[in-house]
């Protein structure tokens, strides 16, 4: 990693900012890729993520280390130079911050109060950890985290717990004790979350995804086939309903079968998340495949505000509004909206219209026509070439398998077949394009309609709004990039819901990871941020002294300059020594 400048000439001054840059290989090529934005590294903005330090962790973001001896030895013992060496390195930053992340959101304190003691030999609230650390350091097995990956990490020093007591079966067992506790640990989120960033819970962004499994899942009634957002229609699936905040932020989620459909989840989740967390005015943002007459009218009925969006089809409806140049007004570069009022008064309609969503649905609709042109045009030859008597049945079910496979232009051809005695066939295609369906389709290129009860909002608040789903559909990338939650591959129903809760735990993590650096001024990174701490090791410094004794020394190594700088912005510093050896062995 190395730094990078670039100088900024603004209202007479110069401003220098800085970012920190890593060299990666894409394919032949290599390109510089910004881990972190570290800004003017005025000493401004070092108080300000001191300060935000100290709010997430507490005094122990400002401690000299973890596990510093209280009393410096001022013993002088001679070493045998020549037989100094390191052993024992590990992997110490990543899951060092991970343990703070942890710490800072008060996990561990909450799992020893929700898990009654009991007769286990390590304690179920650090094995809670250990599965949420793992997914979020290095997403792998329950297998691996017990065979290799705990071994290489420095947990068994922050947790207390050896290697050999963590097993497959004891994070099995670990699965089932945290998951009866799903709903008071979200109502703890919910709570520390809100501390911590001054969260506001007065608009909840609403979406669902789904996620595969491996194997069979015959004992799983949850596992079903249904739509498959991962694009694998040959697997079982659930259904994964999720709440955030405008942040994106997480409030709570919910598990679904896999053939549940998106509209058929709103009132329950609306419902469980009121019944969790309170009901109280908030906003229920949600996309279009939410929207219902029934849900509207419930949500209504109801007094929830809502900002819906629709199907293409309620721009069919509202067709006078789409055609008419009058109201429109310019939000931004290439998005224009207007709003408009519902026949009964009581829901307003924002139209936008997006000239990059124009041009895009406009060359989609281009190459599906030209798709259905050579279909139909090659159709015609082979009929025409026919040696033998065609069925009409056979010609239309052709035709239907072609426009199905090019739906967004199915509507743009008027298609015969007709019967031809002069012909070997015995039939003829006759087909040719709608200049009115074409019409149409250029007026609603680029255009959606947003339905709301919500007044008193500006269109552009409205739109603002709504675009802020993103934050619901980025939670679920980094579920299924990030924290690898694809493809399930355990097959009982309970450990299925707990490897869903132990991914949703580590996103919580994430994100609070990710408002530390964003309001630190690092952008929002966090997996360079893992990746680079990563090589912050600690090792064992042996010393062999000259009376034939050993003196062991567990430390953690200093890391470069770049990562200091990371550490300074986030206002941590890391522990010098670990664990004081107990005794120095002959």
């Amino acid at each position: 990693m190395y730094l990078r400048h670039s100088t900024v000439h603004k209202d007479g001054k110069t401003h220098v900012y800085w970012r920190l840059v890593r060299s990666v290989r894409v394919g032949s090529r290599v390109r510089q890729q910004t881990v972190a934005m570290l800004g003017e590294l005025d000493a401004a903005g070092r108080a300000k993520a001191r300060a935000l330090a100290r709010q997430i962790c507490g005094a122990s973001a400002e401690a000299p280390g973890l596990f510093d001896s209280d009393v410096e030895s001022t013993e002088a013992v001679p070493v045998c130079l020549d037989r100094i060496r390191l052993e024992r390195a590990r992997q110490f930053g990543n899951v060092w911050l991970g343990w703070t992340l942890w710490r800072a959101l008060r996990f561990d304190t909450l799992f020893e109060e929700l898990i009654a003691p009991g007769r286990e030999k390590v304690p179920w609230a650090v094995m809670a950890a250990v599965l949420v650390l793992a997914r979020l350091s290095e997403p792998s097995s329950e297998l691996h985290i017990a065979e290799d990956w705990y071994r290489k990490t420095a947990l068994d020093d922050l947790l207390g717990v050896a290697a050999e007591k963590v097993n497959e079966q004891r994070l099995y067992r670990a699965l089932d004790q945290i998951l009866p506790h799903k709903d008071a640990v979200e109502r703890h989120i919910r709570s520390r979350l809100g501390e911590l960033f001054d969260v506001d819970y007065d608009l909840l962004l609403y979406d669902v995804t789904s996620t595969y499994f491996e194997g069979l899942a015959n004992g799983n009634p949850l596992a079903q086939r249904g739509y498959s957002r991962d694009h694998r229609p040959d697997c079982k699936q659930v259904c994964i309903a999720l709440v955030v905040t405008r942040e994106g932020l997480p409030l709570g989620y919910e598990i679904f079968e896999g053939s549940r459909t998106d509209v058929t989840t709103v009132q329950e989740i609306v419902t469980t998340m009121e019944a969790r967390h309170g009901r109280a005015d908030r906003v229920w943002v949600m996309d279009r495949g939410m929207v219902s007459e029934e849900n509207v009218s419930w949500l209504k009925a109801e007094g929830r505000r809502h900002l819906i969006g629709t199907p293409k089809s309620e721009l069919k409806r509202r067709q006078r509004w789409v055609v008419d140049s009058q109201g429109w007004q310019e939000i931004r570069d290439g998005i224009e909206v207007k709003l408009c009022l519902g026949p009964e008064g009581e829901e307003g309609f924002l139209l936008c219209r997006s000239r990059q969503r124009q041009e895009k649905e406009h060359a989609m609709h281009e190459r599906f026509r030209e798709r259905v042109r050579q279909g139909l045009e090659s159709l015609s030859r082979r009929l025409e070439r026919a040696r033998r008597p065609v069925d009409a049945d056979q010609v239309n079910r052709q035709i239907g398998r072609l426009l199905g496979r090019n739906s967004r232009a199915a509507g743009a051809f008027e298609i015969r077949v007709d019967r031809a005695p002069e012909t070997t066939s015995g039939l003829r295609l006759q087909w040719s394009e709608r200049s009115e369906w074409a019409e149409w389709a250029a007026q609603i290129e680029g255009c959606y309609i947003l339905r709301t009860n919500v007044s008193g909002w500006t269109p552009e608040e409205l739109w603002r709004t709504y675009i802020q789903l993103t934050e619901a559909e980025a939670a679920f990338r980094i579920h299924k990039s990030d924290l690898s939650i694809r493809p399930v591959w355990h097959q009982k129903a309970e450990r299925v819901k707990a490897h869903i809760f132990v991914c949703f735990l580590a996103y919580v993590l994430w994100k609070t990871l990710e408002m530390w650096q964003s309001r630190a001024g690092l952008g929002r990174s966090p997996r360079t941020i893992f990746e680079e701490l990563r090589a912050i090791q600690s090792t064992d410094v042996v010393l062999p002294i000259v009376d034939g004794r050993e003196l062991r020394l567990r430390c953690v190594v200093r890391p470069e300059p770049a990562l200091k700088l990371i550490l300074d912005r986030l206002g941590l510093k890391l522990p010098q020594r670990l664990r004081p050896p107990r005794a120095v062995k002959m």
